[in-house]
């Protein structure tokens, strides 16, 4: 068990640096693309292509964890794509070195199946809510030091120093990813046809949309146009380097409720309703504001949704797939969310090139109470079929 316990910790470390490696240029990406005139549209297809790699590899990165068991070859691969892909942005610091970039992080990226399903593996069973909680809020914690890092340094050393950071880090956790090893046992026996029955489990699919409205509302906000608001309203690169912090401190701290007894205050349906719901609200209130303070605050909502929603919706999704089918259905469930990563943002940046963005952060907002009337709706059939 403690020999179990270190190479989790070891994997916990290569998460740190991974995610460091994939955000520590994200607050400054949006302002910075428009700073060197690149339209809303052009900005929304370069957020949204980190998406698209990942919708089309993580079935298969799935379906591959799966049948070879080879958990280590996807987190050594990722971890090296994560530091490269800052290579292309140093080499082309242009719109279209951006866009390649954030292609090749988001094939990165999709190897984070291998990632939860080997760390939920060195967990017994009645551990795996707390397994999933402590991973993303590592997760988090990286996002939040790289935001951190960016913030401190972006005005002082620009974006080319921003990704050599970027780059190296990436490079450490492929080094440190050279040296993990497996738990004692993650193989199972499955057949083929089991196996893609998992594709059809409906509660799978409907925590996968529910996550699919979560993330694309955050990679469409927190991590794009909020920064441009800001920009917009006059705040000073620190300022939008604090908004970004002030997001992912929010987002460390819930998922350090996520993985407490603190989170059994309230039921986990209500976690998920209420979540939804201020993630609305704060739709509607980013756009009116007119003091870039007050987004600083409001950036608190999003951070919750990442800390918490989150967590448990991948919990949910797949706390009743059976251990042979995890990696596929982590796969399927990251590969819908990666949809909404990849559409949200270029809708917004159309119909905000096209009408306001104001218009465009109302139909986030209704996407968001979406979320939540489809959720509720679910929660009291669940209790019907119980009673």
């Amino acid at each position: 068990m403690k020999v179990a316990k270190k190479r989790s910790y070891l994997l916990l470390c290569i998460v740190f640096f991974f995610w460091y490696a994939q955000y520590i240029y994200i607050p400054y990406q949006t302002p910075y693309l428009a700073a060197i005139h690149m339209t809303t549209n052009f900005i929304g297809m370069v957020v949204s292509a980190y998406g698209v790699s990942q919708l089309f590899l993580r079935i298969p990165v799935g379906l591959l964890a799966n049948v070879k068991e080879k958990h280590k070859i996807f987190i050594v691969l990722g971890s090296f794509l994560a530091g490269f892909a800052s290579i292309i942005r140093l080499i082309q610091p242009t719109g279209w070195g951006f866009l390649i970039g954030n292609i090749i992080s988001g094939f990165a990226s999709a190897m984070w199946i291998s990632f939860m399903v080997l760390f939920m593996g060195f967990y017994p069973k009645s551990k795996k809510s707390y397994a999933t909680s402590l991973i993303i809020m590592v997760n988090n914690l990286g996002i939040f030091l790289a935001f951190l890092s960016s913030t401190l340094l972006f005005e002082y050393f620009g974006m080319q120093f921003i990704c050599l950071l970027s780059c190296l880090s990436g490079f450490i956790a492929f080094i440190l990813a050279i040296r993990l090893k497996y738990p004692e046992r993650i193989h199972h026996n499955f057949d083929y046809h089991n196996l893609f029955n998992v594709f059809f489990d409906r509660k799978l699919l409907f925590f996968s949309l529910l996550a699919l409205i979560q993330q694309g509302i955050q990679m469409s906000t927190t991590m794009s146009f909020t920064n441009q608001i800001l920009s917009g309203l006059g705040a000073s690169s620190s300022l939008i380097g604090l908004s970004s912090i002030s997001y992912m401190l929010a987002s460390v701290l819930f998922g350090k409720v996520g993985a407490s007894n603190l989170v059994n205050k309230l039921s986990i349906s209500t976690w998920i309703f209420l979540s939804f719901m201020l993630l609305a609200l704060y739709c509607i209130l980013i756009p009116k504001v007119s003091s870039p303070y007050a987004i600083l605050l409001l950036q608190v909502i999003p951070g919750m949704g990442t800390g918490i929603l989150f967590s448990f919706l991948t919990f949910e999704a797949t706390s009743t797939i059976p251990a042979y089918a995890r990696s596929a259905a982590m796969g399927l469930f990251q590969a819908i969310y990666a949809l909404g990563m990849t559409l949200f943002p270029v809708i917004v940046g159309y119909v905000s090139l096209r009408y306001s963005m104001s218009l465009a952060y109302f139909i986030l907002a209704i996407m968001a109470i979406l979320g939540a009337v489809l959720y509720g709706i679910y929660h009291l059939k669940s209790n019907k079929k119980q009673d």
